[in-house]
């Protein structure tokens, strides 16, 4: 089983070789990692490339002109993974807030499910004790929100800690994706959600990071309880059309 975990980065020059030896130090079989960089003004796509030099067969790094989003560096990362024959692609942060040493419970459990997620709202997972109360019920809210508008039967909606089986990921339009930011991460599991995939939620502890600097903010946080409502209307309104092009056509393959 090949398994391509793909790890957008920004700025993540102090983070990177170490989850990169915390993740081989793991020593899963046939593991491979994807640096997906954005140009990172601090260095952090040449960091990836002298890892190369360690991991030689591991270790590859797709490089970016500029910070283009999350959405289109995840595209960009799954397709590359497809194309080289992954069996199994990973998602995952850089800067140690997705535990390494959970990796292989994810990967167990994808014996019994499409998709694995990482999650901070199952029993035996959590948030960073440090967070203030308001922080806390921010992130609470935010799952919660959207699991509520798109129906998904998941608790950790925003999650990027996950675990796609090959035939899933190929089972859902992601390179059409209506998402660019953090929201991203919604719309991939209202994808699957459609598809009818199945999912298993594994408990994290999900910590603040210690080097480097955050990339979310309020105005993302905004944005994306409003795309959240924009991606609901999208496809329900595509469901619709699909509908009408099998009664026109007679093409009984199309599922609603």
């Amino acid at each position: 089983m090949k398994l391509i975990q793909v790890i957008p980065t920004y700025n993540e020059a102090q983070n990177l070789p170490i989850l990169v030896s915390a993740l081989f130090s793991l020593k899963i079989p046939n593991h491979h990692i994807l640096v997906v960089d954005d140009n990172s003004p601090d260095g952090t796509g040449q960091a990836a490339e002298v890892l190369k030099k360690d991991y030689p067969d591991q270790l590859y790094v797709l490089h970016r002109e500029g910070k283009a989003g999350l959405g289109r560096a995840y595209i960009q990362g799954f397709r590359w993974a497809l194309d080289k024959g992954a069996d199994v692609i990973g998602m995952m942060d850089a800067d140690f807030s997705h535990p390494p040493e959970r990796l292989p419970a994810l990967l167990n459990a994808l014996t019994t499910a499409d998709v694995v997620i990482g999650s901070r709202y199952v029993a035996g997972g959590g948030v960073d004790r440090d967070w203030p109360i308001w922080r806390k019920a921010l992130s609470w809210f935010g799952n919660a929100y959207a699991r509520t508008i798109l129906g998904l039967p998941i608790s950790d909606t925003t999650g990027a800690y996950r675990l796609w089986r090959r035939s899933a990921l190929e089972a859902i339009p992601f390179e059409g994706s209506r998402s660019n930011g953090y929201v991203f991460i919604v719309e991939l599991a209202y994808l699957a959600t459609l598809a009818g995939l199945s999912f298993v939620e594994v408990p994290i502890y999900f910590a603040e990071r210690t080097r480097g600097d955050s990339k979310m903010s309020l105005r993302i946080q905004v944005e994306a309880a409003t795309r959240v409502w924009q991606l609901r209307r999208y496809y329900r309104a595509k469901t619709v059309i699909d509908r009408q092009e099998m009664k026109e056509t007679g093409d009984r393959t199309i599922e609603p």
